[in-house]
C-alpha cells in the first residue's frame, strides 16, 4: 500500500486550526446584540471593537510572516491558537467596553494574527510542490468551516449560556483540544521528519496551461525582502488594492453585520443562523473549487469574476425583504467570498517568488485586515446615523467593481523565475 505523504496531514491539521481560530472570529457578529444589551452601548462602539480587532490583526501579519519565515508554521500557529483560547476565556470576565477592547481587540487579535492564513499559506509552499493551489483552497476552506460551525454554535451557546458562557466554550476548546494536536504534529517542513514535498520529483504534466504554477518548487527563505521592488510593481498594487476592498466587504462587513442586519429586519435567532450557515457551506464549496481552478487557469480573470459577482450579490442584499431573499444572498455571497484567497495566494506565489513568502502573503494579508477594520466600523457608524445599511452596500458594490477592473488588468504570470522580483534590503 502506497503511504500516504505526511504533506496532507499537515494541510489537515491547517485546516482544523484556522477553523478554530478564524470560526472563533468570525463569531464576531454573534456577540454584537448582547454586548449591546449587556454593556448599554450602540452599534457604532461595538463596530469600534471589531475595528481595533481587525487592525491589531492586520499589522500583525507581516510580522507573522517573518516570524514563521524564521520559526516555522508549527510554533507560531499552536502558539497563537493557544493565546486565542486564553483570550477569549478572559474576554468572558469583561465588565465594560474598555476591558473587552483590550482584551478581545488587542490580545484575542495578536492571536488570531498568528492563527491565521499567512501560518498555514507557508506551511503549504513548503510541503506541495504540486497542486498548490488546491491546497490553498483546502487550507481556506477551513476557514469558511470554522464560520459553518461556530457562528451557528455561538447563537445557540448564546441563548443557552449567555455570551459570557458563550466565550468561555470557545476558549476552552482552543486551548484544550486544538493546541496539543498542533504542537504535537504538526511539522513546519518536510525536512523536519525526513520527509519530501507532496509531488517533488514528479513530472510535470504538458497539458497544464501557461497560468499553472504546478511546477514551481517552493520559495527559498529570502533574508530581506526588496521592499523597494516590492511596493513599486504593479503586480503587488493590482492584488493590494482589490484585497482591501475585498477585506472591506467579506470579514469587515457582512461577517461582521449579516447577524445583526437579518434581526433588523425581523428574521429571528434561527434564519440569521440558517443564513450564516448557508454562506459558511458555500464559502467551503467556493474555496474548494477555486483551488483547482487556480492550478489551471488566468488567475486574474478568476479574481474579477468573483469580485464582480460579489458585487452582484450586494444587490441582491438590498431587496432582502424575506428569509428566501437571506438565503439566496448567503448562498450567492458565499461562493465568491473566500474563494478569492486560493488565486490570491497563487499569484503571490508566482509574482514575488525569491521573496520571503511569509512576509508577502503577511503584506497582502494587512490590507486585507485594515481593509476588513473599515468595513466593520463605518457601517456600523453609518447604520447608527441613518439606521440602515443601504449606503455601505452601495459604496461596497462600486468598490467591488473597481477590484474587479483592477484583477483584470494585472500583469501576466507567465514569467519565469528569472524575471521575478530580485530579493535584497531595499
Amino acid at each position: 500500500m502506497k503511504r500516504v505523504n505526511y504533506a496532507w496531514v499537515v494541510l489537515g491539521l491547517c485546516f482544523f486550526g484556522l477553523l478554530a481560530a478564524q470560526g472563533a472570529r468570525l463569531s464576531f457578529g454573534a456577540f454584537v446584540a448582547p454586548w449591546e444589551a449587556s454593556f448599554g452601548v450602540d452599534r457604532a462602539t461595538v463596530s469600534f471593537v471589531s475595528f481595533i480587532s481587525f487592525l491589531v490583526y492586520g499589522f500583525t501579519q507581516p510580522v507573522v510572516g517573518r516570524l514563521v519565515d524564521r520559526f516555522g508554521s508549527r510554533l507560531v500557529l499552536s502558539l497563537s491558537v493557544l493565546l486565542v483560547g486564553l483570550s477569549l476565556a478572559a474576554t468572558a470576565f469583561s465588565r465594560g467596553i474598555v476591558e473587552l477592547t483590550l482584551i478581545y481587540g488587542v490580545v484575542a487579535s495578536l492571536g488570531f494574527g498568528g492563527a491565521s492564513g499567512v501560518a498555514a499559506s507557508v506551511a503549504v509552499t513548503r510541503w506541495f510542490n504540486t497542486n498548490r493551489g488546491l491546497a490553498f483552497g483546502i487550507i481556506e476552506a477551513g476557514m469558511a468551516a470554522g464560520q459553518f460551525v461556530l457562528v451557528p454554535t455561538s447563537l445557540v451557546l448564546i441563548n443557552t449560556l449567555g455570551w459570557r458562557g458563550a466565550m468561555l466554550a470557545l476558549g476552552g476548546f482552543g486551548v484544550l483540544v486544538v493546541f496539543p494536536l498542533l504542537l504535537l504534529l504538526l511539522r513546519s517542513t518536510p525536512e523536519a521528519i525526513g520527509a519530501r514535498p507532496y509531488g517533488e520529483g514528479e513530472t510535470h504534466n504538458a497539458q497544464l496551461n501557461k497560468f499553472s504554477v504546478e511546477a514551481q518548487p517552493p520559495p527559498t527563505d529570502a533574508g530581506s525582502p526588496n521592499l523597494r521592488a516590492v511596493f513599486g510593481s504593479r503586480a503587488f498594487w493590482g492584488l493590494a488594492l482589490p484585497f482591501f476592498i475585498c477585506g472591506v466587504t467579506t470579514t469587515g462587513m457582512i461577517d461582521t453585520h449579516l447577524v445583526p442586519f437579518a434581526h433588523d429586519h425581523g428574521f429571528n435567532t434561527g434564519v440569521a443562523g440558517t443564513a450564516v450557515a448557508l454562506l459558511a457551506a458555500f464559502n467551503i464549496v467556493g474555496t474548494l473549487v477555486s483551488g483547482p481552478l487556480a492550478d489551471r487557469f488566468d488567475n486574474r480573470r478568476i479574481l474579477g469574476a468573483l469580485y464582480f459577482t460579489r458585487a452582484l450579490s450586494l444587490l441582491l442584499l438590498l431587496a432582502v425583504d424575506q428569509p428566501g431573499l437571506l438565503f439566496a444572498f448567503g448562498v450567492t455571497f458565499g461562493l465568491v467570498d473566500f474563494a478569492v484567497l486560493a488565486p490570491v495566494n497563487v499569484l503571490t506565489s508566482r509574482y514575488f517568488h525569491g521573496q520571503s513568502i511569509g512576509f508577502m502573503f503577511g503584506v497582502l494579508s494587512l490590507f486585507h485586515q485594515v481593509g476588513s477594520a473599515v468595513g466593520a466600523y463605518v457601517p456600523g457608524l453609518l447604520y447608527t446615523l441613518t439606521g440602515s445599511y443601504t449606503v455601505s452596500s452601495v459604496i461596497a458594490t462600486f468598490g467591488l467593481l473597481a477590484g474587479a477592473a483592477l484583477s483584470i488588468s494585472l500583469p501576466s504570470t507567465n514569467i519565469s523565475r528569472r524575471q521575478s522580483l530580485p530579493t535584497g534590503a531595499s
